[in-house]
């Protein structure tokens, strides 16, 4: 009886162990650049930055060493560019550093209770650091074109 299910539950391990990194990496790009996107578009109206938002930096987020209007600017602005180049997959290792960066900031100064979430965020942008935008990315098609090693 148990043989049968041992072999069964090793068949799907061997299948999923198949799943290439590529397609796993681009899922990830998307899902975690989706959740920066979201939020870069919760600060602005059409172009321009919302009232809001700048209010939302001075009085909840609060950032040391950084006024409001610089804070939300960057913020709007890293938010809505780094996802992007994660979509594509273009300077993907830079992009997904970025918001690293902007994790630990919100980790650190804005929502530490958060840090189940942003472990999350965190071990995904960490995995696209490492292993770069895959071989579905313009960092790959540019690395083959210009024939080096590392994209």
């Amino acid at each position: 009886m148990i043989a049968p299910v041992t072999a069964h539950c090793q068949r799907m391990f061997t299948l999923m162990g198949r799943i290439p990194d590529a397609l796993l990496l681009l899922f990830t790009r998307i899902a975690v650049g989706h959740i920066f996107w979201a939020s870069g578009q919760t600060k602005v109206e059409g172009w321009a930055l919302s009232d809001s938002a700048v209010e939302l930096f001075r009085s909840e987020y609060r950032l040391p060493l950084i006024p409001p209007e610089i804070a939300a600017t960057m913020a709007a602005t890293m938010e809505h560019v780094l996802p992007l180049m994660l979509l594509i997959g273009l300077g993907t290792r830079f992009a997904a550093l970025g918001l690293f960066g902007m994790t630990l900031v919100i980790q650190l100064f804005v929502y530490p209770e958060a840090w189940w979430v942003h472990a999350m965020w965190f071990s995904a942008l960490a995995w696209i650091i490492a292993k770069g935008g895959g071989a579905l990315s313009l960092d790959h098609l540019l690395v083959r074109r210009m024939g080096s090693a590392h994209p």
